[in-house]
């Protein structure tokens, strides 16, 4: 098998969305640029504010950090900052959580995001796959993502609840990841932390910015403060709690977007549709195809300088983010029509 001398296998399919260079390693660059639809990020990103060099210059200190925490406790409904946890991206705390525990027994609901599994194998747990809530068994820790990726998969608050509150009978976590839940507020446990029950936000994917790196934590205080030590100080940087705290705090743009997200993801919808292809799944940010020749047509749209994610894991299955804007969408029905053809 041909490998390339930077270390990209051309023949592999991605682990995450968004990894353009093996992208053109495996097809090429697109003359027209790449139209990437792998990630799931919104397009229509925050308008970034202007940031002053003092920003770039100094170590965040303890008011802008304070500005972000109570702009992000306002937005997720979090009734003590106390409660709520800074980082660089909620991968952050995906990786440091399984270094807080001792030996567990870890169910993964899935499938899912995979590093969720990857992380808490590596730290050396035990991790199991469960296709729903109900076959976690006595798992110690059990992780749960809200609404699910890649299908969308959505669980109400009370269940998830239930589930926490018989996982910190037992001294257990429930782990519930809301990348995608600011296109679902109304799924969101953030405001209703307890005992045992910790709440991941991502910023960077409905704000368009994941270039950023901010994420949060939320559990109950003393976790949160095992969990802050555990990333040590300056965890986000200075610009990123900037924008942070003003993107957090613009109501008026949160929800103009939610509905923005809405009519782009039915629009998607019909270009899908029109090419014969089934929707099975998905949020507001992405949609889930189910095809008979899913990995074909991953090639097909590689060639074109059109990038979905495929899953190694399931053959009929590809995930499509919004095209952004008008061009893109022509694009894509365009290199669909031809598939078709």
């Amino acid at each position: 098998m041909r490998v390339l001398s930077s270390g990209f296998d051309p023949f592999a399919l991605p682990v995450h969305g968004g990894d353009l260079p093996a992208a053109e390693a495996r097809f090429g660059r697109p003359a027209d640029g790449w139209l990437d639809l792998s990630t799931g990020i919104n397009p229509f990103s925050y308008p970034l504010p202007e940031i002053p060099p003092s920003c770039w210059e100094r170590l965040p200190d303890a008011s802008l950090e304070g500005a972000c925490r109570l702009a992000a406790s306002r937005a997720y409904g979090v009734g003590e900052l106390e409660q709520l946890v800074t980082a660089a991206g909620s991968q952050a705390v995906i990786q440091l959580l399984p270094r807080l525990r001792p030996f567990s027994r870890v169910a993964v609901v899935g499938p899912t995001y995979n590093e969720h599994a990857s992380c808490w194998a590596n730290a050396g747990h035990h991790v199991v796959a469960c296709e729903t809530l109900d076959r976690v068994g006595d798992a110690e820790v059990v992780i749960v993502c809200n609404p699910n990726n890649p299908d969308g998969r959505r669980y109400q608050p009370g269940r998830l609840q239930a589930v926490a509150r018989d996982l910190a009978g037992r001294g257990g976590w429930l782990v519930v990841d809301e990348a995608f839940g600011d296109t679902a507020p109304e799924l969101s446990l953030a405001g209703r932390v307890e005992a045992g029950l910790i709440v991941l936000k991502s910023f960077g994917k409905f704000f368009g910015l994941a270039g950023v790196r901010l994420g949060f934590g939320v559990a109950e205080p003393a976790l949160a403060r095992l969990i802050r030590a555990g990333l040590g100080p300056w965890a986000a940087s200075g610009p990123a709690m900037l924008i942070g705290a003003r993107a957090l705090a613009d109501d008026a743009w949160i929800g103009a977007m939610r509905e923005r997200l809405a009519a782009e993801s039915a629009a998607l919808d019909a270009i899908l549709g029109r090419a014969g292809l089934s929707v099975t799944g998905g949020t507001l940010l992405f949609r889930l195809i189910n095809a008979p020749r899913a990995w074909a047509l991953y090639e097909h749209l590689g060639q074109r300088g059109i990038l979905v994610r495929p899953f190694v894991t399931a053959a009929r299955w590809l995930r499509c983010g919004l095209p952004p804007g008008d061009k893109g969408r022509h694009r894509l029905s365009e290199a669909l029509a031809a598939w078709q053809d």
